[in-house]
């Protein structure tokens, strides 16, 4: 579709939203399954009912304009669903491979909130409120995964770490 209008670029972004939740909710468990700390695993699966929430959005975002939902396939989604795959399939200690987890997690979460603002900007530029107010949730929640990753990382990694850590006798 060209981009002959803010109208156009708006419903582009929003297919391009819902074909990374689409993505991401074939994913998310490969990561709750690939990780070892118990927390990180439900992260990853409750975000799953997130995704599923936030798609479930986008349909009514859609249907309120009249759109057909179709996903907008682009090369940055599927880079980060190759780095997903490559960090869920990661052959290294439960910690390395959790931190790895934790860290394409965040990149999917900035790749929301990105997204997700500039949709949520044009909605409001456009005079469509209610969708505005819809992917603000989506932002909202997307921010939310952002501090929890970081929380896990600050706390289970740590404790992983430093319980698999083999110890340095005479190092300063």
């Amino acid at each position: 579709m060209p981009r002959s209008s803010l109208h156009d670029l708006y419903v582009e972004c929003l297919r391009e939203l819902y074909h990374a939740e689409g993505q991401l909710a074939k994913v998310l468990p490969r990561l709750a399954k690939a990780a070892d700390a118990r927390e990180l695993r439900a992260a990853f699966t409750d975000h799953l009912a997130i995704t599923r929430a936030q798609v479930t959005r986008l349909d009514q975002i859609f249907a309120d304009l009249g759109v057909k939902p179709t996903g907008h396939k682009s090369p940055l989604v599927a880079g980060l669903v190759k780095v997903i795959r490559e960090a869920a399939g990661r052959a290294a200690p439960p910690p390395v491979r959790d931190a790895a987890l934790i860290g394409v997690g965040q990149r999917v979460a900035h790749f929301g909130m990105a997204e997700y603002e500039c949709a949520r900007t044009y909605a409001r530029l456009l005079g469509h409120e209610e969708a505005a107010e819809l992917l603000q949730e989506c932002l909202d929640e997307e921010a939310e995964a952002d501090v929890l990753l970081t929380e896990l990382a600050q706390t289970v990694l740590l404790l992983e770490a430093e319980d698999k850590e083999p110890a340095k006798k005479g190092r300063r």
